[in-house]
């Protein structure tokens, strides 16, 4: 039998405040000097998991707040033999700054993040003000950021939030939302909002050159 894993798990709780551990880059990667990009709310890792074995140029790290899917996904990637791919535990509200340098990382996704519907719980949307802060820190010049969700409101708000910071420039009108994902990989649940015939809110940020 499966392991029951919660689908929401509350960020703020006193338990995942602790930032996370940076570990030693040069014993997970096998070629640490490659390009890194960073899955934010990574789930069972199937989006890093395909992109890995379709560019091996480059390295891949996911970040999920909810264990057993960590674990699950160390075990995929350690079945497929890849040593360009590594995924974390832990609450990235609290780790971007300690976790990786800055202007160290290429490319960010987050995608389909919890929408918290209720506005009590609003406060614990993934993408706040800080964390669009630290992405701006971390990210290269010309990085790029890409933001996807099935839900219309939090994919406005996810844009409206980037768009708001000096750094980040939208590559399209705002809210004129990507009809396709701009990588050669998908999450589950994007694959399964499409099957279903939903629409998927996408839209890319670049990181502006200073």
């Amino acid at each position: 039998m499966g392991v029951r894993v919660r689908q929401h798990v509350n960020p703020l709780s006193q338990k995942f405040q602790a930032a996370i551990a940076p570990p030693d880059w040069s014993a997970i990667f096998a070629q640490p000097e490659q390009p890194l990009h960073l899955d934010i709310g990574c789930a069972r890792g199937q989006f890093l998991l395909e992109m890995a074995q379709l560019q091996p140029h480059h390295n891949f790290l996911g970040v999920e707040i909810r264990l057993p899917l960590i674990q699950s996904a160390l075990r995929r990637r350690d079945e497929l033999q890849l040593s360009n791919l590594h995924f974390l535990f832990g609450n990235i509200n609290t780790s971007l700054a300690s976790l990786v340098g800055a202007q160290s990382i290429t490319g960010v996704t987050i995608q389909f993040p919890d929408p918290w519907f209720k506005r009590r719980h609003q406060k614990r949307r993934m993408v706040q003000p800080e964390l669009v802060n630290e992405l701006a820190i971390c990210l290269k010049p010309e990085g790029l950021l890409l933001i996807q969700s099935d839900v219309l409101e939090v994919a406005i708000e996810m844009c409206d939030r980037i768009a708001e910071h000096p750094a980040f420039q939208g590559t399209t009108s705002p809210h004129n939302w990507l009809p396709k994902n701009p990588f050669p990989a998908a999450t589950e649940r994007e694959k399964l909002t499409l099957a279903e015939g939903l629409p998927v809110y996408r839209y890319l940020f670049q990181r502006q050159v200073e």
